[in-house]
């Protein structure tokens, strides 16, 4: 009989028993029902220092959500589309943001950015929470140094709506911010229109959308006689729960709103 009674309240009500443990970050998670949310959901539960105390996704009232809830932080994987209103329901509602959705603008960080400000309220905004992606973007930073001629591919899985990924468009940042020099432009000809890709920071972006894939990302320096590649492979989802439980965690003692998971590591 017990262990239905706390079956049932735990399900409808995690917050419940969640709320008993004052040393738990309590943590809802929007999205829920899509590939990432899930396995979001998952790795929450799994870990000690965390609690899960809602779940949300398309239709629910997200604000109204987070103050029955009093979730401490909300994780978003949504969509491109609904990222920038979400992000600012979960900082109206005083919750710390933890965004690992893509395809939101630099003037739309900016944005939120300056809203958690006014609220005090920290956060965070990932292009990408695999920790070797970020290994992967830093030491791109470092060889431009030395190498300023590159190249970004990314390849990511046939339903990615935004291209390129925010892995990419970071990257590119970084890059532009260590080199000491932009390569100086050819004249090019595209016999086909965006054959030679899009232009980040003046760094060539190649999209890749395709079946088989999850979400992958080179980088190709170019020099006298040589090249530097550097790649990483996330081969499934879950390779991004580790920085998503990192952040959740080290959200709570920002004052501010980052863009980047460099920035808690």
């Amino acid at each position: 009989f017990y262990s239905l009674h706390y079956a049932y309240i735990n399900h409808y009500f995690p917050s419940y028993f969640a709320k008993s443990s004052l040393n738990n970050i309590k943590i809802l998670v929007n999205g829920s029902k899509g590939r990432m949310g899930i396995e979001t959901l998952k790795a929450i539960e799994d870990d000690p220092e965390l609690a899960l105390v809602g779940q949300t996704d398309l239709g629910d009232d997200l604000e109204s959500a987070i103050r029955q809830t009093e979730a401490d932080a909300v994780v978003d994987f949504t969509t491109a589309s609904a990222a920038f209103s979400n992000c600012k329901a979960i900082i109206q509602a005083s919750s710390r943001p933890v965004i690992g959705t893509s395809g939101l603008l630099p003037e739309q960080v900016k944005e939120l950015q300056d809203l958690a400000h006014q609220k005090n309220i920290g956060g965070i905004i990932a292009p990408n929470f695999a920790i070797g992606a970020v290994l992967m973007m830093k030491f791109a930073s470092e060889a431009a140094r030395f190498m300023p001629d590159v190249e970004i591919i990314e390849l990511h899985h046939e339903k990615k709506a935004d291209a390129p990924s925010g892995t990419a468009i970071k990257t590119a940042a970084l890059i532009a911010e260590s080199r000491n020099m932009v390569p100086e432009a050819i004249e090019e000809k595209e016999i086909l229109t965006g054959a030679r890709g899009a232009r980040a920071n003046e760094v060539p972006v190649h999209s890749v959308r395709l079946p088989g894939k999850v979400a992958h990302q080179e980088v190709i320096f170019g020099g006298k006689s040589q090249t530097l590649t550097i790649r990483h492979d996330s081969i499934h989802r879950d390779s991004f729960m580790p920085g998503v439980c990192l952040a959740c965690k080290k959200v709570m003692d920002l004052d501010e709103l980052v863009y980047g998971l460099e920035h808690v590591l």
